[in-house]
């Protein structure tokens, strides 16, 4: 057998075994943990996973560590979630179709993840709440304001609903710019667009060699001074625009 379909079964079974212990996790320790101890739980696993998927996480620049932030970044992939988990457990805010996908869905949901029903006429409402909750409590609140995926060419305009709560909070925003690579160049095929699947795009990962994400985490905006949320994420966007096309 050829060697890229041995490593893909080599990682897929490690990855599988892995998500299990994750689920398992869920139900038997996460119970009796407190907050803090549930965050580093997630943020140590999500380390762990992307090691067996063969994805080195190179963080650039300096990420918000401590205290309440909104990271907003662009969207290229399932593992996105995990990605920055691993520099920072962070609640991120997901489409409901999310937490449906076979098992990542379960795991997106044990990480700390808000589902929003883009439907619902309520659901920018309802998440908004939600965000100010962890606001409150200090924590990260991640989101990927372009609403869908892209191949991580360029970066799509950023919807500015969401960017309320952290406005209204004074929370800092800090873009962040995701950049997928395979020996060092732009890998658009390890990409989770369209209409793929996502055992399609765990074959063309879990095969690869070579893969490194780097997230560049920009200079932070400081909410409030008269900045609304349309502003923030049109900010928000540039700075990211600007780090993923140059």
């Amino acid at each position: 057998m050829p060697v890229a379909p041995l490593l893909f079964l080599f990682r897929f079974l490690l990855v599988s075994v892995w998500i299990l212990l994750g689920l398992l996790t869920e139900l038997l320790v996460f119970p009796p943990l407190s907050r803090r101890g549930r965050r580093r739980l997630v943020g140590a696993w999500s380390r762990v996973l992307m090691a067996l998927c063969g994805v080195r996480v190179r963080p650039l620049g300096q990420p918000v560590h401590q205290g309440a932030v909104l990271w907003v970044s662009n969207h290229i992939s399932w593992v996105d979630i995990f990605v920055l988990n691993s520099v920072r457990t962070t609640s991120f805010i997901a489409k409901s179709d999310v937490r449906r996908w076979p098992v990542i869905g379960q795991l997106v949901a044990w990480a700390g993840t808000l589902f929003i029903d883009r439907h619902h006429r309520h659901a920018v409402r309802e998440a908004g709440r939600q965000m100010a909750d962890c606001f409150g409590c200090g924590d990260a609140v991640g989101l990927f304001p372009e609403g869908t995926t892209t191949d991580g060419s360029d970066v799509r305009n950023f919807h500015a609903g969401l960017f309320e709560a952290a406005v209204r909070a004074g929370v800092p925003i800090q873009p962040v710019a995701l950049r997928f690579l395979r020996r060092g160049r732009h890998a658009p095929e390890l990409a989770f667009v369209g209409e793929q699947t996502l055992v399609a795009n765990m074959w063309f990962l879990f095969r690869a060699r070579g893969v490194s994400v780097e997230c560049e985490f920009l200079p932070v905006i400081l909410s409030g001074d008269g900045l609304d949320r349309a502003e923030a994420a049109q900010r928000s966007h540039a700075a990211v625009r600007r780090a993923v096309v140059g």
